[in-house]
């Protein structure tokens, strides 16, 4: 497993929600949520807002579906929050995503907006394996929030990210 040390404490994991496929000429950077994607990511930042989960900061991938999903966070959660855009995360790596969360020092809890495959890859990184297929067996779905806390899961024993909560649509 990967380590990030706190801050932040808490990790908020966000795959964007369900985009329709390009038009024809359109770029991949520019699809938008389709109807069923723009439900999904209302009816998560719901849930997120009723568990009272509200990062700190919001970081996503400057790609359309990615605002959009950001956008319903920022409705649900707080209309103070203004997600920072990040270039890199669109197509990004799994060492890109790692770099931009260590580097948020002055935040307790950081909520990341992004893609797959890479978002299941840092889960998994994070968590490991078999505690990410137990948690989504049938891998990231669109929309799904995974919130990851830094603890000891025993008594004495080093402390690690855990999977608290994982929500869908």
């Amino acid at each position: 497993m990967t380590t990030i040390t706190p801050p932040p404490s808490r990790i908020y994991l966000l795959r964007h929600a369900k985009s329709g496929w390009a038009e024809p000429g359109q770029r991949d950077f520019d699809r938008v949520l389709d109807n069923q994607g723009f439900a999904e990511a209302e009816i998560v930042a719901d849930k997120a807002a009723d568990r009272n989960y509200r990062p700190d900061l919001v970081i996503s991938s400057t790609a359309v579906r990615c605002r959009q999903t950001a956008e319903a966070i920022r409705r649900a959660i707080s209309e103070a929050i203004e997600p920072l855009f990040i270039d890199e995360l669109y197509n990004g790596s799994l060492g890109t995503y790692l770099s931009v969360l260590s580097g948020q020092k002055d935040s307790r809890s950081v909520m990341l907006i992004g893609h797959n495959p890479t978002m299941e890859e840092l889960l998994e990184a994070l968590i490991g394996p078999d505690q990410m297929v137990a948690a989504i067996p049938g891998g990231y779905p669109p929309a799904g929030l995974a919130v990851l806390d830094y603890r000891s899961l025993t008594p004495g024993s080093e402390a690690v990210w855990a999977l608290t909560d994982f929500l869908t649509a």
